[in-house]
């Protein structure tokens, strides 16, 4: 479990690989719906205030369930879409400001994205995909960028004989690796991996798994990691973070927070996973009814009041702060008292 590698608070005086704070996303939407009427423009918090942090050469894991903004997270830390407001620090210098340097910024962070088969351009050889951000932000000579491309091959796995094929030559599993050597191959510190295995077969996965452990180990990799395997969090990250409705609701050492989650919506998730031991099964009995509330509506108050057992009247209320509740593991709930493991 790579929860147990938590060597550091990520709130050390380091200088860590990236940093965000108050982070914003709002998208403004127009047109008829069940909530808006037709021509009235309303805000849609898709990410609303969020501040992380990543140590250096560690993986930070996203979790929560579909359309909780998570994917929108990674897409504004990695600038393919602009931020509202709020910071953005990578390696100790804010980017994604006027003036700053995006060429640089994409030297340093890399995205390695969910479904390969759209990220990947079907009409170029596997040489051609990972030298093209060689040659779009660096300086190499071109025996260097193939050299470099190359390279990146074999560290993921793959042969130099993939280089002259085309992406519909290869299995699910090897796109994606290419999708890794590309993203690899400017010696970039950070990589954000948006649901990196799950359009893949269970087997390949753990093999994709595998391969991201050995990467990060040989090349002091850092890890951005946007999941909602609670499996996949617990094997690949050193710490997590529980989003909702565009917010962080929990967060700590990952070991901290899958063994002893505080807030109900963690413990709800935790339970819904698939656990392979039968004596393990659904120990955290925590249940979550209705759905996620939607972003152009949210209810008022703690966005998960609605779905919450423990709820009262000051939750419909007033939004709780994230609070410490042990080293380092933080949780926004007024009633967390009541959720302390026995």
């Amino acid at each position: 479990m790579r929860g147990t590698r938590w060597l550091v608070s990520y709130m050390a005086n380091e200088t860590p690989i990236l940093r965000t704070v108050d982070l914003k996303k709002h998208y403004q939407r127009s047109g008829q719906t069940r909530f808006l009427s037709k021509g009235k423009k309303v805000t849609v918090k898709a990410v609303d205030g969020v501040s992380i942090s990543i140590p250096r050469g560690k993986t930070l894991a996203i979790v929560g369930e579909s359309g909780c903004g998570k994917t929108t997270l990674a897409r504004t830390v990695a600038l393919l879409t602009e931020p509202t407001s709020g910071e953005i620090h990578l390696d100790g210098a804010m980017i994604g400001v006027p003036g700053s340097d995006r060429r640089k910024a994409y030297q340093r962070m890399q995205m390695v994205f969910q479904d390969p088969d759209s990220s990947l351009d079907p009409r170029m050889r596997v040489g051609r995909i990972i030298e093209e951000p060689l040659r779009g932000l660096t300086d190499m000579s071109e025996a260097d960028v193939e050299t470099e491309a190359t390279r990146s091959l074999v560290a993921v796995g793959l042969g130099e004989d993939f280089l002259d094929r085309l992406p519909r030559q290869l299995s699910g599993g090897q796109k994606q690796r290419v999708a890794i050597a590309r993203a690899i191959s400017t010696h970039p510190k950070l990589l954000i991996l948006d649901e990196p295995t799950s359009a893949l077969d269970a087997s390949v996965q753990a093999q994709i798994l595998r391969l991201l452990v050995e990467l990060q180990d040989k090349f002091d990799l850092s890890y951005m990691l946007i999941t909602h395997n609670i499996a996949v969090a617990r094997y690949l990250s050193d710490i997590v973070a529980v989003m909702y409705a565009g917010n962080i609701v929990e967060s700590g050492p990952t070991k901290e927070v899958t063994e002893r989650p505080r807030h109900p919506y963690t413990m709800a998730l935790i339970a819904s996973a698939p656990d392979p031991d039968p004596w393990k099964r659904n120990l955290l009995s925590t249940e979550i009814t209705g759905e996620v509330p939607s972003a152009i509506s949210p209810p008022p108050g703690c966005k998960f009041n609605p779905r919450c057992p423990y709820a009262e009247g000051i939750c419909s209320e007033i939004s709780p702060p994230l609070e410490e509740v042990g080293p380092e593991h933080l949780v926004a709930c007024h009633f967390s008292s009541k959720t302390v493991p026995k």
